[in-house]
């Protein structure tokens, strides 16, 4: 588990919020940041505001995942997991639930004021995000029950975010260019669903008695394994194609200092099935996606120096 029960309620929605896996808005954002930077359409103001409201969509993703997955039953056979409050008896079902309407109610009034300085595409981007931090855990079709999780995940937590956050700051932004930007996104997209593979391979054992239909649990933990190292090494041989593409430049293979790391993390999860490690490992997965997304920003810069 996460440690020690929460001593206070700020603590508790500090576990509920899940914060450690922020990096699936930082990343993203970030390299949305660079590319603007290089292309003379970078506005901090702008860019900040997009930040902000990302984070408080996924905040309310995550929200509405503790809720949704208690009223579901899917934490009753949880050994070990993010935020899990309401299962702990620290936070109401009902808190959570007004929590995660308050930090949607608040990034959709940031997109909305962002879609007034921008233009129609971000309409799109910013309901199918919304949609998605929904239907994710709850609803008649929730995402995650129905092996649809990674998916919608690498998609509105890739090129969605990158392609969104870019064209706020520059809505004149031509078809080709949203191409080029769906195409660099492709490493971080890979990288971030592999965060949330890793949690349903720890998860597999509970969300099959629940019948929470992960990819995990539909095809059992020979494939699960395969897909962990197809999304992780994938990432890399994403960035790769990119790069040989003429798409990101050469010095964003500073993210192969992560490789040792990718490495370990998926003898771990071909060769356990201990809970706790796995536990450990996914939270492990989540630092290797914001280092991996550092990296490519560092590089990126790095490149833009030396030119």
């Amino acid at each position: 588990m996460d440690g020690n029960p929460p001593q206070s309620k700020a603590r508790a929605w500090y576990l509920a919020l899940r914060p450690r896996v922020f990096t699936a808005t930082y990343a993203p954002l970030g390299l949305a940041g660079i590319v603007a930077l290089e292309d003379g359409v970078f506005a901090a103001a702008i860019f900040l505001l997009a930040l902000a409201g990302t984070l408080l969509l996924q905040s309310a993703a995550n929200l509405i995942n503790e809720y949704a997955d208690y009223r579901r039953g899917a934490d009753r056979l949880k050994e070990a997991g993010q935020g899990m409050t309401i299962k702990r008896k620290i936070l109401a079902p009902r808190s959570v639930l007004y929590g995660a309407v308050l930090a949607t109610a608040a990034g959709c009034a940031i997109g909305l004021y962002l879609l007034s300085q921008s233009g129609p595409l971000l309409w799109l981007i910013g309901m199918g995000g919304v949609f998605v931090a929904v239907t994710y855990t709850a609803g008649p079709f929730p995402l995650a029950y129905n092996g649809l999780g990674e998916i919608a995940v690498a998609i509105f937590m890739g090129p969605a975010i990158i392609i969104g956050a870019y064209y706020v700051m520059s809505p004149a932004v031509s078809a080709a260019r949203i191409g080029e930007l769906g195409l660099i996104s492709l490493p971080i997209a890979f990288m971030v669903a592999a965060i949330l593979h890793a949690n349903n391979i720890r998860d597999m054992d509970a969300d099959r008695a629940v019948n929470k239909r992960t990819l995990a649990v539909i095809f059992g933990i020979r494939f699960a394994r395969a897909e962990f190292v197809f999304l992780v090494i994938g990432a890399f041989a994403a960035q790769t194609f990119v790069i040989a593409l003429g798409l990101l430049p050469v010095h964003t293979l500073l993210t192969l200092i992560t490789l040792p790391e990718a490495l370990r993390l998926i003898h771990i999860f071909n060769t356990s099935r201990a809970v706790p490690l796995l536990h450990q490992a996914q939270g492990r997965t989540a630092k290797l996606h914001g280092q991996f997304g550092l990296l490519m920003v560092v590089g990126w810069t790095l490149s833009m120096a030396l030119a």
